[in-house]
């Protein structure tokens, strides 16, 4: 894949992630649960829809890359957004922490492409 689909996908993805973030939060609180368990659901369901549509590899290894780099991605994010380093404007560390989530999202999906690209 080239460089510059790479970049738009990842882009889309950003922008996916971002936009996503709310709703899957308000869904969260709509159903009563724990806000973290409807965000990793939702980020997992991402992940799942952008490894089959766009990766195309082996079920196999969408699922696990999809419910791996959901687990890390958010756990950092949320690590991330526990340091408040943006104090003066993020003095909760949840804008931090959302744009941390799909950063690493993105970032994991890139080593995970590279690892697969080079096994080739």
């Amino acid at each position: 894949m080239k460089p510059q689909i790479r970049i738009l996908i990842y882009s889309l993805l950003f922008f996916t992630y971002s936009f996503s973030t709310s709703l899957l939060l308000e869904l969260g609180e709509k159903l009563k649960d724990h806000r973290f368990i409807t965000l990793g659901c939702g980020f997992l369901l991402i992940n799942l829809i952008f490894s089959f549509f766009v990766l195309k590899w082996s079920p196999l290894l969408n699922i696990v890359s999809s419910i791996l780099i959901a687990v890390l991605a958010l756990y950092l994010a949320l690590r991330i957004g526990d340091l408040h380093l943006f104090r003066k404007y993020d003095a909760y560390g949840i804008k931090t922490a959302l744009m941390a989530n799909a950063l690493f999202s993105i970032l994991f999906w890139e080593i995970v492409y590279q690892i697969r690209r080079r096994k080739q």
